[in-house]
């Protein structure tokens, strides 16, 4: 304690806080406060009454500046939460959609404002599925439904149609204090899950659907996550299996980690335009048996990253492997209204379940999923979606239940803009026309754009892009010349990521490595979302086939 003494004294004269015109415990009040200073690496501030000096500022001593600065960080004590201490679970969690080339896109975007040069002026975020930050605009009718939700004001407004203001007033009369302010009831707001049941219920052609069996979200992410938190559980070889396709959605993965279940990849045919071939599943499912209780089948249909659509059959056959091997089944249906290739169509796993009879629609535990983010609305922001779970045990309804009234309800302006997507407007209706002309643009549009994304990938050497059915991604498997994968592992980088770093870095343009959603060893690929407007599209595409030409020229 001598030496901090010591130093603050030194340091106190030096600001003319020692002498005789100053008391002696303000002199060591003043001398503590100067050498804090010092420690923090901040310039002292001598006493307010003291003019500054005249010979120009004061100059302190290295060793008088070492000496506090030592002090201070013997002060200070060893930090509660460390990369060792954290939780590992959480460490061990990973999401490449928002990954390291997200966040070098980010740093990119800073130089360019300070106007720093770069071979290119924007940059092009294609790694996520967001598409109103896209350009894509919204639907006119659920903005003006959540518009009078928000503010009921404008029920008066003659600017808003009269079936607008019929569903905002019917959605208010189910909140509290008839106010979207309001909490819900944890499973959600009961007029828009009876919605959500009449919605499955015409979109599976009269299949009945339980308004007690839905569950509001905060997006489909959550209702996954919610349902695998109930599911997992076990340690060493009875510790949960979850079975995922690769590729897959990374917060599958992501989940999985955070829950400290086993993750169990069951691989999709890329040369069969990546369809799901069940001889996989029991592969896969027969090798976890060795290591975990692989209780669960996680299906992705249109896929994402790989947008292919599932046909009926492969649906029956998925169906009956649940079946027969006794697993739970979750079905993220989120890009259902997301269908463009010719013969293709969007099949609910609900829908075929109960059209196999009942051995399997009384039997197979079923939970499906759906989004207000994907389809026509494009809605992320408002993270709305659904579960609807089916033949779950009356017990564990309580408890899933109580699972999610620990995070009170799901946003209710999201369940307001859940409910137009599953109660949209009907022929006759005032909205009705504008309503279909906005989707079916959208829908179009993607379709447009998928048929351009894979056509001109596929007429760059070293790329091949399979038919982009559905969803809103291309997942194109790109050639990397073994002299890029040596510079990739010089780099401690996998091979795609490296070469998507480069793209990034050459031409403004941030796509995802295929690594980070899983891939057969030894390929590579790049998910991409076709959501830019059809020019910028273009130009971005002819951005990518010249970089690989070049990069292929560079490494070969």
């Amino acid at each position: 304690m001598h030496r901090f003494v010591l130093v603050a004294k030194q340091t106190a004269a030096s600001l003319g806080c020692e002498g005789p015109g100053v008391r002696r415990g303000a002199r060591k009040a003043m001398a503590l406060r100067c050498a804090a200073s010092l420690a923090a690496g901040r310039q002292p501030r001598g006493p307010r009454l003291l003019r500054p000096s005249r010979e120009g500022p004061v100059r302190w001593s290295s060793a008088a500046k070492a000496s506090a600065v030592k002090m201070n960080e013997k002060a200070s004590r060893e930090k509660i939460l460390t990369l060792e201490s954290m939780n590992p679970q959480v460490k061990a969690v990973e999401y490449a959609v928002r990954g390291p080339i997200v966040l070098k896109a980010g740093e990119i975007e800073k130089e360019l404002r300070k106007g720093i040069k770069k071979p290119f002026t924007e940059v092009i975020k294609a790694n996520i599925g967001d598409a109103h930050a896209m350009g894509q605009r919204p639907i006119t009718f659920l903005r003006q439904v959540v518009a009078l939700c928000t503010y009921p004001n404008l029920l008066d407004s003659p600017s808003f149609p009269e079936d607008a203001k019929k569903r905002a007033r019917r959605i208010l009369q189910g909140c509290g204090g008839n106010s979207l302010g309001a909490y819900s009831a944890s499973q959600g707001i009961n007029c828009i899950r009876e919605d959500v049941a009449s919605y499955i219920e015409r979109r599976d052609g009269g299949v009945p659907a339980d308004p007690d069996n839905i569950y509001l979200t905060t997006g489909a992410s959550d209702g996954i996550a919610s349902i695998l938190k109930i599911l997992i559980s076990g340690g060493g070889k009875s510790r949960t299996g979850v079975m995922i396709p690769i590729p897959q959605y990374p917060l599958y993965s992501a989940a999985i980690s955070e829950l400290g279940a086993i993750q169990v990849n069951y691989y999709l045919d890329e040369e069969n335009c990546w369809a799901l071939d069940v001889n996989e599943l029991r592969r896969a499912l027969n090798e976890a048996k060795a290591y975990c209780n692989p209780k669960v089948l996680c299906i992705i249909n249109p896929g994402n990253p790989t947008g292919q659509v599932q046909s009926r059959k492969c649906i029956e056959d998925v169906i009956h492997f649940a079946w027969e091997e006794k697993l739970f089944l979750l079905a993220d249906e989120v890009y259902q209204d997301n269908v463009y290739s010719e013969g293709c169509q969007f099949h609910s796993f609900k829908k075929i379940l109960y059209e196999m009879g009942p051995e399997y629609c009384n039997n197979v535990e079923l939970a499906s999923f759906h989004s207000t983010s994907k389809g026509y609305m494009g809605e992320c922001g408002y993270r709305g979606g659904y579960m609807e779970v089916i033949n779950l045990h009356p017990e564990i309804k309580g408890q899933l239940v109580k699972l999610l009234s620990v995070r009170l309800c799901p946003p209710v302006s999201g369940q307001a803009a859940m409910d137009i997507v599953v109660n949209p407007p009907v022929p006759g209706e005032e909205s009705y026309s504008q309503f279909i002309k906005e989707k079916e643009s959208v829908l179009s549009n993607l379709a447009k754009k998928a048929k351009i994304t894979e056509d001109m990938f596929n007429k760059v050497p070293g790329i091949h892009c399979n038919p982009l059915q559905g969803a809103m991604y291309a997942f194109p498997r790109i050639f990397i010349p073994s002299k890029a994968i040596e510079e990739a592992k010089a780099h401690k980088m996998a091979p795609d990521m490296f070469y998507c770093m480069k793209l990034l870095e050459e031409t403004g343009i941030c796509v995802v490595p295929g690594s980070g959603f899983g891939q057969r060893e030894g390929s590579y690929h790049f998910r991409m979302t076709i959501l830019p407007p059809v020019e910028k599209l273009k130009i971005l595409l002819e951005k990518v086939k010249d970089f690989h030409i070049k990069f292929l020229e560079k490494y070969a």
